[in-house]
Formats: structure tokens, C-alpha cells, sequence
């Protein structure tokens, strides 16, 4: 009987589920805890999960709880994460000179959004290159900043920060167990920090494809890909038109206030760090933060989300419709209706994750649905941003936020076309009937 093989969506799936529970296992052991107990497995799995989904939502201080080997696990499986679980596989399989098949290569199109199966060795050789070589001058801009404050201890601060940002990952180690959960909050002040952590969140949640196309054609914009064109415009106005908002509403009473405007900005799509109390924050403004994270990053990146692809075809759609036309189109060029139709199956998708996680956060926990909703829109956005109440929540509560944390990374389509199989189309139509919408 001949074994089926699986799909590239299913392959994506299962990898994922792997590396999370091999994390898992890891973090239980006595070493992983500062303790030097075993830790419970649920707390493990949900730390595991949020770090291979670049999330960032913890119930254990990072910083505080988990031991320097415990640390090391994590910030492995947040490489692991922002890679992709099917990039890593096949970076050591080029390691080890082995010949990547053609079934592979197919696999690895899907996880790395490349347009076509040609060229996807290069592809890969182009995002190890641009990961490391990033993390490395990240590494070394952060360098001065935590040696100043924390002595030889700053290296691995600095290397710990560094991945975790460009992974657009968000977890950090600068809790203790006088202030856990501090994220960046002390350096809230601090520009050279700043700038650095948002450029790093910025480089990873763009794509690997947009920087590829934008250093193989340099400054000639008339020569990038369309979806390169739509990254970089969508990107800046989901930047700077936030942070205008966040100054206005919370950091308007002196000019110091740019800089925190910006930089929750930058990180609420997709990274999770925080300079300032999101507690002592606007509703207008947290309300803004919920949407954000729903968007998240772009294709082809360390970040999850809609991405900022989705969101620029749907709107696309939209003005087709109010125009009444007949295509939609983005930098004139025409757009596929099969993306049209996929944009609007993920937006209604993420709508229904997150709204169904938060009413059941709500119900299970008696808590506000603001509050809860902020969380589900953080862990399916893979942000790890929170109002704080992540770390109290009780066992049905994390495991809604532990799927949906791995559904907003390995794509909620993905998910859905690895469990349906498809089907032949034959041809054959059902007879049309209109009916009346709006």
C-alpha cells in the first residue's frame, strides 16, 4: 500500500508542534529554573509556544525565573520561530550537503512566501545571511548600553535582545524578582536603546523578500515588486500614522514623549516590547494597539498576523466595490481575485479567533472583556503584549491562548488547508441565484 506523502501545509504544522514540544521538554527539566525544581508542564508548553510563535506572552518571568540554560532554550526556539521551523530543517540539510528534493523545495516555498520553487536555495543562503548578519550588528549597537549597567552580564543581555527583536519576538531578561515583567520600561528614555530595538523589530518584520528586492534594485522603485512596493508604503503608514495617534492621546505633554509614541508604534504589531505602563494607557489608545497587532508584520517575515499584504488587498477590494469596478488593483497593477477572496477569509478568520478567544478568556476567568480581548489579539497577532493578566489565568484560559498563539504564526490557512484535504474541481457549477448583501 503506497504511504501518503504530507502536504507542505501539513509538514509546516507538524514541525512546528515538534520543536514546540521538544522546547517543552527541555524547560521542564531542574536545570531550566533558577529553582533548580522541575517546572509544571503546562507553564512549559505555554513558554514554549510563545517562543517558537514569537509571541512573547510568558506566565514565568524570563528574566527571574528561568535559569541561564533555561534562557538559552528559550532564545533558541525564538531563532528556531523567526527562521521558520522548515528553513531551519533545510539550512542544515545544505550544512550537511544533502540534495534538497523537489517536494522539499515546495515545502519550503510555502514557509518562506517565495513567489516560485526556483532559486529557493539562494533564497535560503539570503536569509541566514541577512539574520545574522543583522543580529550580530544589533548585538554589537546594544553592547554599550547594557555592559554600561550590568557589567560583563550585558553580553548576554545584548545577544538575548538582539534575537529577540529581529525575531519580532518581544521576550526579555531584564525582569528580577523584586520587578518581574519589566520589558524595557527602564530605558524608556533611552535613545540609543530605542532606536536600535525598532530598527531590528522594523529589518524582521518586513520580509526577507522585500530586502532582497530592495538591495538587489538599490533605490529604483519603479523596479521593485509590486508586494515589495505595498510592504514598505503599508509598513510606513502603520508607523508613523500610530505614533501621531499615541502622541496625541498619551505622550502629548512634552516633546520627550516622540520617543515612546514611536517606539509602542513599532513594536504593537508585532514584537511585544514595552517602553511605558500599557495599564496607565488611553482606551482610544489600547483600542488602537488590539488592531495592530491584528495586522502584525509582513509575508515572508519573523512577525505573524494578517500581515500587511492582507490588509492592503482588502482595502483594494473595498474601494473596487464603492468604485464599482471590476478588478482591484494596487500600484497598477491588477490583482488576482483569489487573493481578494484569501484576504478577506483571513481578516474573517482572525476576526472570529480573536473575538472567540477573548468572550471565552471573559466566561472562564470573570474578567473584563477589554482586558481579555487585548490578550487574544496579542497571542493570535504573536505580539506578546499584556495588560498583565496573562500570568493568573487558569488552565482553559492558556490553552486557548496556547492555540492561539500557534495559529497566528503558522497562518490560519495553513492550518485549515493541512487538516482539509482538496478536492478536484470538475467542472460542475450549481445554478446562480443573486442575493442582496449590504
Amino acid at each position: 500500500m503506497r504511504r501518503k506523502r504530507l502536504s507542505a501545509f501539513q509538514s509546516i504544522l507538524l514541525g512546528f508542534a515538534a520543536a514546540i514540544l521538544l522546547g517543552a521538554l527541555l524547560l521542564t527539566l531542574p536545570i531550566s529554573a533558577k529553582s533548580g525544581q522541575a517546572t509544571p508542564f503546562s507553564d512549559c508548553l505555554f513558554t514554549a509556544t510563545s517562543a517558537v510563535c514569537v509571541t512573547g506572552l510568558v506566565v514565568r518571568d524570563t528574566g527571574s525565573y528561568w535559569s541561564v540554560f533555561g534562557q538559552a532554550v528559550i532564545l533558541l526556539l525564538i531563532q528556531i520561530g523567526g527562521l521558520g521551523v522548515v528553513t531551519v530543517a533545510a539550512s542544515f540539510a545544505m550544512l550537511a550537503r544533502k540534495k534538497i528534493s523537489l517536494a522539499q523545495r515546495g515545502t519550503m516555498q510555502e514557509a518562506m512566501s517565495a513567489p516560485q520553487v526556483g532559486g529557493i536555495s539562494n533564497l535560503l543562503r539570503f536569509v541566514l545571511t541577512v539574520t545574522f548578519a543583522t543580529e550580530l550588528a544589533g548585538f554589537l549597537a546594544l553592547l554599550p548600553v547594557f555592559c554600561r549597567d550590568f557589567g560583563g552580564r550585558g553580553v548576554w543581555l545584548a545577544a538575548f535582545h538582539a534575537v529577540s527583536a529581529f525575531c519580532n519576538a518581544g521576550f526579555d531578561i531584564l525582569g528580577t524578582a523584586e520587578v518581574p515583567f519589566a520589558s524595557l520600561t527602564a530605558y524608556g528614555s533611552n535613545v540609543a536603546l530605542n532606536v536600535v530595538v525598532m530598527l531590528l523589530i522594523v529589518l524582521g518584520g518586513l520580509g526577507f523578500l522585500t530586502w532582497e528586492d530592495v538591495l538587489t534594485h538599490r533605490l529604483h522603485w519603479k523596479r521593485y515588486r509590486m508586494q515589495t512596493k505595498v510592504v514598505l508604503v503599508t509598513s510606513a503608514l502603520l508607523i508613523l500614522l500610530p505614533a501621531a495617534a499615541f502622541f496625541l492621546f498619551d505622550f502629548s505633554g512634552a516633546p520627550e514623549g516622540v520617543l515612546p509614541a514611536l517606539f509602542q508604534s513599532v513594536t504593537t504589531r508585532t514584537a511585544g516590547f514595552n517602553t511605558a505602563d500599557l495599564t496607565k494607557l488611553q482606551s482610544g489608545s489600547r483600542c488602537l494597539m488590539i488592531l495592530l497587532m491584528l495586522v502584525g508584520g509582513s509575508p515572508g517575515s519573523t512577525a505573524g498576523g494578517m500581515k500587511t499584504t492582507t490588509l492592503a488587498v482588502l482595502l483594494s477590494g473595498m474601494a473596487t466595490v464603492f468604485r464599482r469596478r471590476k478588478d482591484a488593483h494596487l500600484f497598477h497593477r491588477r490583482l488576482e481575485e483569489t487573493a481578494v477572496r484569501s484576504a478577506a477569509a483571513i481578516v474573517t478568520l482572525y476576526g472570529i479567533l480573536f473575538l472567540g478567544g477573548g468572550l471565552i478568556l471573559s466566561a472562564a476567568e470573570g474578567l473584563d472583556i477589554g482586558a481579555c480581548l487585548f490578550e487574544t489579539a496579542s497571542a493570535v497577532g504573536t505580539v506578546g503584549l499584556s495588560l498583565g493578566i496573562t500570568p493568573s489565568l487558569g488552565l482553559l484560559s492558556r490553552i486557548v491562548l496556547i492555540l492561539l498563539m500557534f495559529l497566528g504564526r503558522v497562518g490560519g490557512l495553513t492550518a485549515i488547508y493541512a487538516a482539509l484535504s482538496a478536492s478536484e474541481d470538475n467542472g460542475s457549477k450549481y445554478p446562480q441565484e443573486k442575493i442582496t448583501v449590504g
